[in-house]
């Protein structure tokens, strides 16, 4: 039987949060690149006047600043106004052809506008069109223009890495008891993988007004929180996975990556105890992206920095200088020293080398296959290298919404769909977890009855980050 999904989602319905997107979420995020880049320029202006052996760099990186700006500011007077998707440019990176084409196809069904173009497609265009803004200018290229906002918000995260980082410790010390009890090993898991899942919840193309003390009961960790977080976990496959993962010998492990940050902290974590504390898996790979993406998606320049920034003294600033704090720091410490080591082993790797610039260097790689528009089901067809790569791991971890929507299509699948069923040709590919917290309007998997219950209360249930999905299915080996 064909797979027939079902159709998008209407952007043009003011009761979806496709249409809250384009006419809250994305102005946003755009006015916070333009207030960015014209500090800098506003910084190079400074300089430009205290400085006049480097008048012709500065002079010239000021000027291709202003030209960003302007193009920016046109892009979001042109969105508001629900002007139609330009063309992107010629701008010798990757995926030109592929996003033009499917702006001609929409262009003939009338659907070529910011508030009537199918919203993964759009959002995705949006991120890429930004990136053509940067790549066509000479000293511009390299910058991301969310990474300081990523680092500034990773900092805010500092009390659940200090704890985390003592709870790791205090497992190291009682390794020994874990290998030899399967079933404590279990509990030990469980706690992990919803320490993932959870580590989600900060997302900064979402969280544009909360402050520090938001963020971080966002990201409280503890066997309470996990506890009174459980109830919010509408499809619970954590046994099923368990069981999976146990069947594994020196397997594989690879994490399709979200967000940097937090949530990067936290699949660290849980890459670390499935290495370090079961005798199931013996590597880990980790996919980023290449060009900035949805504001906080991991890219090889953040993944270093992580590294660089858990291991700086001074990252994390506190007024705090208790003995309790000094050793957690010491702890925090002491688990990068091992994840360093591990990446030196290729124990823990990215899927492109770590040196990797934005762009990816112009080079072709599969890891280009994750900043298309194109919904996941079309992996074997557009990135076959890929598709076959994966098929060799034990386990396919696939972080947070964005990831979500591309394996389900960001289609309207009644929510009790089964999750294979929604992933189309792709289900039995290879095996596959899902771990999200819920930020857009697809969701499948969940009871009827409680998808019925929860459309009924008024919740935004669906929007607002407070439920979430654990989500498997296995793999279909041919025999």
């Amino acid at each position: 039987m064909a797979f027939t999904p079902p159709p998008p989602y209407d952007p043009t319905d003011k009761s979806g949060f496709s249409y809250e997107t384009v006419v809250k979420r994305w102005p946003i995020i755009i006015t916070g690149i333009i207030d960015h880049i014209h500090n800098i320029c506003h910084d190079l202006a400074l300089e430009l006047q205290q400085d006049e052996s480097e008048k012709v760099f500065l002079d010239a990186k000021l000027t291709e600043g202003k030209e960003i700006i302007g193009k920016i500011s046109k892009l979001k007077y042109q969105m508001g106004r629900d002007h139609p998707l330009e063309p992107i440019p010629a701008d010798g990176e990757l995926h030109v052809n592929v996003y033009n084409s499917e702006l001609d196809i929409l262009a003939k069904d009338g659907r070529n506008t910011w508030f009537t173009a199918p919203w993964l497609f759009a959002e995705c265009y949006l991120y890429r069109l930004l990136r053509s803004f940067f790549v066509q200018t000479e000293h511009w290229r390299s910058h991301d223009p969310f990474f300081d906002q990523k680092i500034k918000t990773f900092q805010q995260s500092r009390t659940s890495i200090l704890q985390i980082a003592t709870t790791m410790h205090e497992l190291e010390e009682d390794k020994d008891i874990f290998a030899s009890d399967p079933e404590k090993l279990g509990v030990l898991f469980t706690e992990m993988i919803q320490m993932c899942l959870w580590g989600n919840a900060t997302d900064l193309s979402l969280l544009t007004h909360l402050s520090a003390a938001d963020i971080e009961h966002l990201q409280s960790v503890g066997k309470e929180a996990q506890g009174a977080r459980q109830k919010f976990i509408l499809k619970d496959d954590q046994q099923t996975v368990w069981n999976h993962v146990k069947s594994l010998k020196d397997g594989q492990i690879d994490f399709v990556l979200d967000n940097a940050g937090f949530e990067l902290f936290t699949d660290l974590v849980f890459a670390d105890f499935l290495v370090t504390y079961t005798p199931y898996v013996s590597k880990v790979l980790f996919h980023p992206k290449l060009i900035p993406w949805f504001v906080s998606d991991v890219t090889p320049p953040d993944f270093q920095a992580t590294f660089t920034s858990l291991l700086d003294g001074s990252f994390f600033t506190t007024a705090n200088a208790s003995d309790a704090a000094a050793a957690s720091r010491d702890h925090l410490s002491h688990m990068v020293g091992r994840w360093q080591s591990y990446v030196e082993k290729g124990v823990f790797s990215l899927s492109v080398p770590l040196e990797t610039p934005l762009g990816g260097a112009n080079q072709s790689t599969m890891a280009n296959f994750w900043t298309t528009p194109d919904p996941y089901w079309n992996m074997k067809a557009r990135e076959p290298a890929l598709h076959k790569s994966l098929q060799n791991s034990g386990l396919v971890i696939f972080k947070g919404d964005l990831n979500y929507r591309k394996l389900t299509g960001d289609v309207r699948w009644p929510a009790w769909t089964p999750f294979e069923s929604a992933l189309g040709s792709l289900a039995g590919s290879f095996p596959i977890l899902s771990l999200r917290t819920n930020k857009a309007d697809v969701v499948v998997g969940v009871p009827k009855e409680v998808a019925e219950r929860l459309d009924h209360s008024g919740e935004k249930w669906r929007v607002d980050g407070r439920y979430a999905l654990i989500s498997f299915c296995p793999a279909i080996r041919s025999p």
